[in-house]
């Protein structure tokens, strides 16, 4: 009994130590199209960062949002097309007084607020569809609406 545990001793270890040597990665040097660890190719200066997004607002379109921003008594003045921090000092408080953020370009919820929102007039189907808002939910169709308008003797 005692050489059978020897034996078997003998062979656990024999296997614990082979298992290690089986796993061992074998590094093989850089190849064709590859680098060496640490030697890095830096890109030109002018490719490094690029920006992304729009970065200045049209002037014809900050015209219009100054237009808008002194009918609504935010800005003073005539517009003038330029996005200038006097421009920006009234956006940002039209905003905030809504409730919105103030600090970055102005929010496409303030801009259609102010009535600068989507022109949809140049759409495929511009003339034969309605851009008015959906019927609530639970509310009854126009047609009916007009039914009992009419049953009641009420004119619209």
């Amino acid at each position: 009994m005692l050489s059978f545990r020897a034996t078997l001793a003998f062979v656990l270890s024999a296997a614990l130590a082979a298992v290690p040597s089986f796993g061992a990665r074998v590094h093989h040097g850089p190849t064709a199209g590859h680098s060496t660890r640490g030697v890095h190719k830096s890109a030109p200066k002018s490719q490094t960062h690029k920006t992304h997004g729009q970065q200045s607002i049209d002037p014809e379109r900050v015209t219009e949002i100054q237009q808008a921003l002194i009918r609504e008594h935010y800005l003073s003045g005539e517009a003038s097309g330029h996005w200038d921090s006097t421009t920006e000092a009234a956006m940002q408080k039209y905003q905030a007084d809504q409730g919105w953020q103030t600090k970055l370009m102005p929010d496409s919820r303030a801009l259609k607020k102010l009535g600068l929102g989507p022109d949809y007039s140049t759409a495929i189907n511009a003339r034969t569809s309605s851009f008015a808002d959906p019927i609530p939910a639970g509310a009854p169709p126009p047609e009916q609406s007009a039914g009992f308008a009419a049953a009641a003797g009420v004119n619209h």
